[in-house]
C-alpha cells in the first residue's frame, strides 16, 4: 500500500525526496503545488487533494506548520475525520505542543485510527542527507510498523514510550540547541566589538573540546554573515515558547530558555523571522548598538 506525506516545506520536501528516492511508494500532497514538482520527478505520485491521500496511503506522514494546519489537513472536527483516519496510522512529524498531541492520538484512536508521535532533531541539510535523529512515541505495534519506514529519513530512530514523550524529548533537545546557538552567536558578537579575528575563534573552537557539528555548521554562517534559512528563527521562537509552555506546566525553572526567547522575539520583531537562527546575531548587535547590558 502507498505512504503519503503530506507538508513539503524546507524541512518536509527533502524528507519526502528520501523516501521516494528509496522506493517507497509515495503518494504526497502540498498546500503550494509548485513543491510536488520535484517529488514528481523523483517517483512519488501527487494527489489532487488530502482526502486523495489519505484514500490511497495506509501510513500518512504529517510535516506540517502547526496544530491549526493539522487539523484541517485531517478535517479534524468535521465528519472528514473519521473518514479520513480510521484504518490508518497518521504519523505527526511536526512541533506542536505536547498537549495538543496527546489530544489528537485520543482523537484518532477513538475514530479507529492509529497514532505515532515521530518529531525529528535536525535542521535542512540532514534532511537533505538522510540524517535526522526521529523520537518516535505511541503504542508498541504501531511504533514498530512505522520505524522502518523512517530509515531514508533518520540516521538513528528511539522509542520515547507514551505520547507526548516523543515531543517532550524533543523540547528538550532543542531548548540545548537553542542555549547554544544563542551562545556561539553572542561569542561571536563579543569577539567582533573587541576587535578579535573571528577567524581565529572559529579555528579555536574547531580545535577545542567544544565543536560540535552545530558548531561547525553555525560558525562559518556567523562569520560570513550567511543568514539562509536552515532553521529558520520564526520556527525557533515557536519551539521556544513551547518550550517554555511546557516548562511552566511542569514548574520547572528555565533562565537561559527565557533570555533566548526574547532574543528571538527581538529578532522575528526586527523582520528577520525568515532568516536562519544564527540571526540572532542582529538582535545582539541591536542591544549592543542602544547600549542595552541585558
Amino acid at each position: 500500500m502507498y505512504v503519503g506525506f503530506i507538508g513539503l516545506g524546507v524541512m518536509g520536501q527533502p524528507m519526502a525526496l528520501n523516501l521516494a528516492r528509496a522506493g517507497t511508494r509515495l503518494v504526497v500532497w502540498n498546500r503550494t503545488p509548485e513543491r510536488c514538482e520535484v517529488l514528481r520527478a523523483a517517483g512519488a505520485e501527487v494527489a489532487a487533494g488530502t482526502a486523495e491521500v489519505f484514500d490511497r496511503a495506509g501510513t500518512v506522514f504529517l510535516m506540517l506548520a502547526d496544530e491549526e494546519a493539522v487539523d484541517a489537513v485531517l478535517g479534524r472536527g468535521t465528519p472528514d475525520f473519521a473518514r479520513r483516519v480510521a484504518g490508518r496510522a497518521v504519523v505527526h512529524m511536526g512541533t506542536t505542543s505536547a498537549a495538543y498531541s496527546h489530544d489528537l492520538q485520543q482523537d484518532i484512536q477513538g475514530a479507529g485510527g492509529r497514532y505515532v508521535e515521530a518529531p525529528v532533531s535536525g535542521s535542512r541539510v540532514p534532511a537533505e542527507r538522510g540524517e535526522l535523529v526521529g523520537m518516535l512515541a505511541g503504542d508498541d505495534d504501531t511504533v514498530a510498523a512505522v520505524r522502518p519506514l523512517l530509515a531514508p529519513v533518520c540516521r538513528e530512530t528511539f522509542a520515547c514510550g507514551p505520547v507526548p514523550g516523543a515531543l517532550l524529548l524533543k523540547f528538550s533537545v532543542n531548548l540545548f540547541l537553542i542555549t547554544l546557538v544563542t551562545g556561539l552567536a553572542e561569542a561571536f558578537h563579543f569577539a567582533e566589538r573587541h576587535g578579535l579575528d573571528r577567524h581565529l575563534l572559529r579555528d579555536v573552537l574547531d580545535a577545542g573540546p567544544m565543536a560540535s557539528a552545530v558548531s561547525r555548521g553555525k560558525a562559518p554562517k556567523l562569520l560570513e554573515r550567511d543568514f539562509s534559512v536552515q532553521a529558520a528563527a520564526a520556527d525557533v521562537l515557536k519551539n521556544n515558547r513551547l518550550i517554555a509552555e511546557a516548562a511552566r506546566t511542569a514548574e520547572v525553572t528555565s533562565p537561559l530558555l527565557d533570555a533566548c526567547h526574547a532574543l528571538f522575539a527581538e529578532t522575528v520583531r526586527q523582520g528577520h523571522g525568515g532568516e536562519d537562527m544564527v540571526a540572532v546575531l542582529r538582535a545582539l548587535e541591536a542591544r549592543t548598538a542602544q547600549g542595552r547590558r541585558c
